[in-house]
């Protein structure tokens, strides 16, 4: 009995103490692909059929700079106005997209590798309200609550980048809102940022204001710290003007794009799941040659995010298990393609944290991990098939989006893994398990993940420590980290000077600065 304290009292000790990097159980990127859903010749016809789409249908209400850059790389304009891309153009653009794409951090350390069937969460959405379980109710989302939840999510380990969650309700003027959706997610966390902007002349004022986060023009085309979530296409085929025009100045100023393809299957995309993968890569495609043929290699990311419909009332079913399916087949086909992808998994059809919530997000994002899906958006915090967004959720995701990491890095095995020599002392020497072998000790951190806020002790002992009940605790936290962590990674003279030159709408003290 002795030992068998003393082996408890040990792995506590050393779950409580601060684990090295190189020693946690996960890490950005691990490799999936281990689920395959579509067979090597579903593979084969999609990909004949997204071809015949690009081909044979092409791309509505392109506009003049677009249709010129195309056709100059072999796109035919049609007598229609549609604009086709042959197979050879389309390949052509696949061979010159960047891969092993760099998505930089403000902080090096965040730096996100996106290659092969590397894996990362990260969160996104267009939120127009906050869940806000605290108070019972759903209020409409402002600048305050989106630098709040890029501050949680700077402390998250398992929410690897930050793209804007919700819309600045309390801002009216759209340029203001656009710089200061920014300006929030910029301030609120070191990790990379991503958002979206109405208009290509406030993309290229936030630009300005980047570059002057940066240090300089040249830091920032270094080191881009932002991306560009771009909804270029409206699904089916055919272009949106003004999203083209900022994925232009995106491009050339130096800015990584998210090619999003966001159709609905059953409403913008056909209701067959393999016709909505085929068009949603048709659509992503259609942008990568536009990508290339502005610039040769200019950072992208194929974003094909089929949703799904539920077709009983043609409502959005972000939870469903076909959301799921879908995002895990097209990552298959990015992978296939070896092309940076990212997709979209983990928000819920639940309004609130709850039994419904954390069920749709574990099963979708563990769908879209384990295909290899190199980056997978709105995991965290989104609720109400993304019309509301909930800061106390990023916690409680964190601990679901590490559980899902963990099963997407696998078992590994090799000789010392196979634990002969233990096993074979063990059985002999009359112990009759394994509670304090020192093998025990030295992996119970490397090959084991454990939550923060799910509960696994006894009844007695939950009932002895008063219930705790994980959303409670997750209020609790919110609470901490709001009232303490304001990151400092941008200097108080940057900040300034940032604010002498735009319309900041946050006050200095809200962004914890004096």
């Amino acid at each position: 009995m002795a030992r068998q304290s003393g082996g408890r009292k040990a792995r506590r000790a050393l779950r409580s103490a601060p684990l090295a990097d190189a020693l946690k159980p996960v890490h950005p990127g691990e490799v999936g692909g281990q689920f395959r859903p579509l067979k090597n010749a579903d593979i084969a016809a999609i990909n004949d059929n997204v071809f015949r789409i690009l081909e044979e249908v092409g791309f509505g209400e392109a506009t003049p700079h677009c249709i010129e850059t195309c056709t100059s790389v072999g796109a035919v304009l049609g007598d229609d106005g549609r604009l086709r891309m042959p197979r050879a153009v389309v390949q052509n653009a696949m061979r010159l997209a960047r891969r092993n794409l760099v998505l930089h951090g403000q902080d090096p350390k965040h730096d996100l590798y996106l290659s092969g069937s590397k894996v990362h969460f990260a969160t996104a959405g267009a939120a127009v309200m906050v869940a806000d379980p605290e108070n019972d109710l759903y209020r409409e989302s402002t600048a305050q609550d989106l630098y709040d939840m890029a501050r949680i999510a700077d402390t998250c380990e398992h929410i690897h980048m930050f793209q804007r969650t919700c819309v600045l309700r309390d801002i009216a003027d759209n340029y203001e809102m656009d710089l200061n959706t920014a300006y929030c997610v910029v301030m609120g966390t070191s990790k990379h940022v991503a958002s979206s902007w109405t208009e290509a002349i406030h993309l290229q004022k936030t630009l300005q204001m980047l570059h002057i986060i940066a240090g300089g023009e040249a830091q920032w085309r270094a080191r881009p710290f932002v991306s560009q979530s771009n909804c270029f296409v409206v699904p089916p085929m055919k272009f949106a003007e003004e999203s083209l025009e900022c994925l232009r100045v995106a491009v050339q100023g130096g800015m990584p794009v998210l090619l999003l393809s966001a159709g609905q299957a059953g409403a913008t995309t056909p209701a067959c799941l393999a016709g909505a993968v085929s068009q949603a890569w048709a659509e992503c495609l259609g942008g990568l040659v536009y990508v290339n043929a502005i610039e040769p290699g200019a950072p992208a990311i194929l974003g094909a995010w089929p949703f799904v419909s539920d077709l009983r009332t043609g409502a959005m079913s972000g939870g469903s298990p076909e959301q799921g399916l879908l995002s895990a087949a097209c990552a298959q086909m990015g992978n296939v393609y070896d092309l940076p992808f990212g997709t979209a998994c983990g928000m819920t059809d639940s309004k609130f944290p709850d039994f419904q919530a954390g069920a749709e997000r574990a099963a979708t994002t563990l769908a879209a991990a384990l295909s290899g899906s190199n980056l997978i958006y709105e995991s965290a915090g989104m609720y109400a098939s993304l019309l509301g967004t909930c800061p106390e959720s990023l916690l409680l995701d964190n601990d679901v989006l590490g559980a899902a990491m963990r099963v997407t890095r696998g078992i590994e095995v090799n000789a010392e893994t196979l634990s002969f020599d233990e096993i074979k002392q063990v059985c002999t020497s009359g112990e009759g398990h394994y509670l304090g072998s020192d093998r025990t000790l030295k992996v119970m951190q490397s090959e084991y993940i454990y939550p923060d806020f799910s509960d696994r002790t006894s009844p007695t002992v939950w009932e002895e420590s008063g219930k705790p009940v994980m959303l409670q605790k997750a209020i609790e936290k919110k609470r901490s980290i709001l009232a303490s962590h304001f990151p400092k990674h941008v200097s108080d003279e940057t900040d300034s000077e940032v604010r002498a030159g735009f319309p900041i709408f946050l006050s200095r003290a809200a962004v914890g600065r004096s």
